[in-house]
């Protein structure tokens, strides 16, 4: 097993700085790069372990907190095991938030954390790849389309609302994708119901887009995450298969 290191780094943006988890390989060379977009609950533990899965598998890994504008992390005082149908007073405080990075602002912010990996010396040349979960997801989908140049593969688990009939709407960037993706859906998803599903499938085969998109049955939205109700261990296990394919494709 590849030994890896984790450092906390701040990234200097158009709005101010983001504070962030670097994860990679021990050694210091230069891998792959991937930017790990975080779910709603923010940067925490667990997604620090998820990074430091993908620098075992030799990768330098990006976790920004997307919610800097609001404080550094943890924005939330969440408890270590997340139990929203106990705990409903938590979306009272994350929705607003999450609520005020639009896409204009998150794409904004991606170009930020895409120039830092791209600087960096732990970062090999060329583009990089992206993950995201839940809220991730649609940043995910937005970065590829947004910066296609810079983005080899993107990957989103449980998103929501990724192909809606807003102007903003994700799915709309599918004709500027060059990137190759991949999205595992929770079959038992209220914020993607099957209609989203197969207009976002017909998007992207309809620009062209290299993709792959499948449903997880007996899944819930944020089955990868196991530090909350909503873990599903064969979910999340088959997302992480799909995702080192996917990297391996790509590098």
């Amino acid at each position: 097993m590849t030994s890896v290191q984790g450092t906390a780094v701040d990234i200097p943006t158009e709005d101010g700085v983001a504070d962030a988890y670097l994860a990679h390989p021990a050694d210091g060379l230069p891998r792959p790069g991937v930017l790990l977009y975080q779910d709603a609950f923010g940067l925490r533990p667990h997604l620090r372990s998820m990074a430091d899965r993908l620098a075992e598998a030799g990768h330098t890994v990006l976790v920004p907190n997307v919610f800097y504008r609001h404080g550094r992390t943890p924005v939330f005082d969440l408890p270590e095991f997340i139990d929203t149908d106990s705990r409903p007073d938590l979306w009272d405080r994350i929705v607003p938030v999450m609520q005020s990075l639009t896409p204009q602002l998150a794409m904004r912010d991606a170009g930020a954390y895409l120039g830092w990996l791209a600087e960096s010396p732990l970062v090999a040349d060329g583009p990089v790849a992206l993950t995201g979960y839940c809220m991730g997801a649609r940043l995910s989908l937005l970065t590829a389309g947004t910066y296609p140049d810079r983005v080899a593969a993107a990957a989103g688990f449980h998103g929501g609302r990724l192909a809606t009939d807003t102007p903003d709407s994700p799915h709309l960037v599918a004709e500027h994708i060059t990137a190759e993706l991949y999205f595992g859906h929770a079959d038992e998803d209220p914020s993607l119901p099957p209609e989203q599903i197969r207009l976002l499938e017909d998007t992207l085969t309809k620009a062209g887009v290299r993709h792959r998109c499948e449903v997880y049955p007996g899944a819930h939205h944020g089955f990868t995450q196991a530090d909350t109700a909503a873990y599903h261990a064969e979910g999340d296990e088959r997302h992480w298969a799909a995702l080192l394919d996917l990297l391996k494709r790509t590098f």
